[in-house]
């Protein structure tokens, strides 16, 4: 049972369901470089403390008056739930999904599903507090929240300008361009090849027409006087043209296949890398579904443009080429009549262009919104079924299926168009031609043979009219999967590598850990209103600091600067007196590693995933992490020991067990500062113990900062930091805090209350 103090330290962004979509574990890969590479849920860490014997100062924002002015998030005591989990209030702790909420009945709002609602991402995406849309209401100035202010981001339809709400991310005008370019580069050698393959090879298709009419007009004649030879040649030729182009095209096929399949694997590695690199600011408004749209459905489209299309397309234009000059000296008078349907064809093709790239965006943006509903109630199957959500959750997928079926078949109009279209201007030149050829023929103007290759040569010419179709389709298709991958590959990290980076200065010998100090910080979220009001404070190495608060106090986003997740919007965060802005994100991730309520498994074994906190780590280190945190025990008893697969997301062991590997993982990472988010808060008594034995083991000889939610976390700490309002209105040791009348006496009353 939740006692009223539980509920009044909870905090609704470290309550962020298990299943945010996240870029690692908890404990981040001493070797990794990227912003996400240490775990974080939503907003799901608390921070700081200020020097033992002293009070930390906080500055009260202007216009406040000493007051503490309440954000809507605030209001009556309590937050309302955030986009991700609106009308929902907290989410199952194994929610991941806004399944439990309010059923999204737009395409809209189902793509623009946060990061929560879609956990099923590819590695790398994070998530963090409530999307931040620029369009966004400001919350007031001066409140405190763990997560984004109150204003809803586009989830809640405040979003409507919003980019980010319209899949649309911005990027340079030369983005698509640019990484065509990029991609194409490392491939110029095997281009030319298959250019020269193709020119040769549609030389030799198209030679067939002529050999046809100098048969008719000399071969056959001379058969007629017992002259064969002309006849066999021709045979011959047409033969040997035949088997050329065969095998040319047959070289042209595979020297295109490696280019467009080097070309797929690099897009979806530097997706896939790119990703990771990116803020959590970006993977808050960004749905880890969308990225999933882009790195399938969106791949797909481009895949098959040149698999298929690419062919269809050079081909297209060196017989264009080839045939038009080819009738000009054939018979110049019909070649001009064909030469003039150019006009249509191009005015046809141009229109079918403009139109079918709106459809195309549309089509990639609704299936992106089918993807999201699906990952989203997928991953939150469980309160699907808990809060009989199928029947709306059905409703809202088949509205959205439908948006899909709409813009695809708006597409496929599009195509049918232009086919009907160019198939009449190209018959009504064929007719007009046919007609004045044969009367020119009769009257001796022009040969019979010259009129056949004539008409052969129109039909190659409009015959790929529908392939031609085909390949627009597949073009139209894929450029509008390139737009959106250029844009998501134009970002940039919110929390960018420094350019000369500062190296962490080596750890005083005999000294445990490292301190920390928040130099006049102040941070406000992407929506507006300050969270934390400029302040500084200064967490001495190797103590441990539990810090604790009501519902918005801000004890989450003092921990998310900690570990440079943000960077502040004024002041410094020094780690041993270097800005956390000027060190390498490798340096800063080996030196500070936060540990989540939620323990992120990856799909491997016990003994992997205990090794992210150090991949150079042996057999044997991994090991006595696990023994040292007393881990090892139930990972001896596991079907394969240190070898079992525990499946997705952990979901082999029980929450306990998975908090423990997080543990030995951190243990094995041993970062200077470590940050603890809540790490008993979901676990019941036995597994509330073994996981604070652990933490006695993990937090000895570093400096530790403590969110904690249930005091009887609060036992371990050196020193108890309590905040309100984004200020430390107290701060001391547990037992003298617990001596007084403050803040924290009280919650430590109602504390003991609730659990007699």
């Amino acid at each position: 049972m939740t006692s009223a103090t539980d509920q009044h330290l909870h905090d609704p962004d470290d309550a962020t369901p298990p299943d945010s979509a996240t870029a690692a574990a908890n404990a981040t890969a001493p070797d990794t470089a990227t912003a996400g590479a240490s775990r974080s849920g939503t907003n799901t860490a608390g921070a700081g403390a200020t020097a033992t014997g002293t009070t930390a100062t906080s500055a009260t924002a202007p216009g406040t008056a000493g007051a503490s002015p309440t954000t809507p998030d605030t209001a009556a005591g309590a937050k309302p739930p955030a986009p991700d989990t609106a009308a929902a209030g907290a989410s199952p702790p194994d929610s991941a999904t806004a399944a439990t909420s309010a059923t999204a009945t737009s395409a809209e709002a189902a793509a623009t599903a946060t990061a929560t609602a879609t956990s099923a991402t590819a590695p790398g995406a994070a998530a963090g507090p409530a999307s931040t849309a620029p369009g966004a209401a400001p919350a007031v100035a001066g409140a405190a929240a763990d997560g984004a202010p109150a204003a809803a981001g586009p989830e809640a339809g405040a979003g409507e300008g919003d980019a980010f709400a319209q899949d649309v991310l911005p990027a340079p005008a030369d983005a698509q361009s640019a990484l065509l370019r990029s991609l194409l580069r490392p491939h110029h050698a095997r281009l030319w090849l298959a250019a020269v393959l193709l020119l040769v090879q549609q030389a030799a298709v198209q030679a067939g027409p002529l050999l046809v009419a100098y048969a008719i007009d000399h071969a056959i004649p001379q058969v007629r006087d017992g002259r064969h030879g002309a006849l066999v040649a021709v045979a011959c030729g047409y033969l040997g043209c035949g088997i050329a182009a065969g095998l040319l095209q047959r070289g042209f096929i595979r020297a295109a296949a490696r280019v467009s399949q080097d070309v797929l694997i690099d897009l979806r590695a530097r997706m896939f890398r790119h990703a990771q690199t990116l803020s959590l600011d970006f993977h808050e408004r960004y749905t880890s579904g969308r990225l999933i749209s882009r790195a399938t459905s969106d791949v797909e489209s481009i895949r098959e443009l040149l698999t298929d299309g690419l062919e269809e397309l050079l081909g297209v234009v060196l017989s264009t080429v080839y045939i038009s000059v080819l009738l000009i000296v054939l018979d110049w008078r019909l070649g001009l009549v064909t030469l003039l349907s150019y006009g249509p064809l191009y005015v046809a093709i141009r229109g079918y262009q403009r139109r079918s790239m709106v459809a195309y965006r549309r089509r990639s943006t609704a299936i992106a919104a089918v993807i999201v509903k699906f990952t989203e109630t997928m991953n939150g199957v469980r309160p699907v079924k808990s809060f009989r959500r199928e029947v709306p959750n059905d409703a809202a997928f088949e509205e959205l299926n439908h948006r899909h079926y709409r813009a695809n078949g708006d597409a496929i109009l599009e195509m049918a168009r232009y086919v009907v279209g160019s198939r009449l201007i190209a018959n009504v030149t064929v007719a007009g031609i046919v007609v004045w050829g044969a009367y020119r023929v009769a009257g001796g103007a022009m040969a019979l043979g010259v009129l056949a290759a004539f008409v052969l040569y129109l039909r190659r010419l409009y015959d790929p009219i529908d392939r031609l179709g085909m390949f627009l389709n597949s073009y139209q298709s894929a450029a509008a999967s390139l737009e959106k991958i250029a844009g998501l590959l134009a970002q940039t990290p919110g929390v960018p590598e420094p350019e000369r980076p500062v190296p962490l200065p080596p750890a005083a010998q005999g000294r445990p850990g490292r301190e920390v100090v928040f130099d006049r910080v102040s941070f406000g979220y992407r929506t507006g209103g300050e969270v934390l009001p400029a302040f500084d404070l200064r967490l001495p190495a190797g103590q441990t600091v539990a810090v604790v608060g009501a519902t918005g106090a801000g004890k989450s986003t003092l921990a998310k600067l900690l570990a440079r997740f943000y960077d502040p919007s004024g002041g410094r965060v020094l780690l041993d007196g270097v800005d956390l802005a000027d060190l390498a994100l490798a340096d800063l991730r080996r030196g500070v590693v936060m540990v989540t309520q939620e323990a992120f498994l990856f799909s491997g074994t016990v003994a992997d995933n205990i090794a992210i906190g150090r991949p150079d780590a042996t057999r044997e280190e991994v090991e006595a992490a696990a023994r040292a945190i007393g881990a090892h025990d139930f990972i001896a008893a596991l079907p394969d020991g240190y070898d079992t697969d525990v499946r997705k997301r952990g979901g082999r062991i029980s929450a306990g067990q998975r908090q423990l590997v997080a543990f030995a993982r951190a243990l094995l990472a041993d970062p200077g500062v470590l940050i603890l988010d809540e790490a008993t808060s979901s676990l019941d008594i036995p597994g509330e113990r073994a996981v604070q034995h652990a933490m006695r083991t993990v937090l000895t000889g570093r400096t530790a900062v403590v969110i904690a939610h249930r005091l009887s976390t609060v036992a371990i700490a050196d020193r108890v930091l309590v905040m309100s309002d984004g200020r430390i209105v107290e701060d001391g040791t547990p037992a003298a805090l617990i001596a007084g009348q403050g803040h924290y006496a009280r919650l430590d009353a109602a504390w003991r209350d609730g659990l007699a």
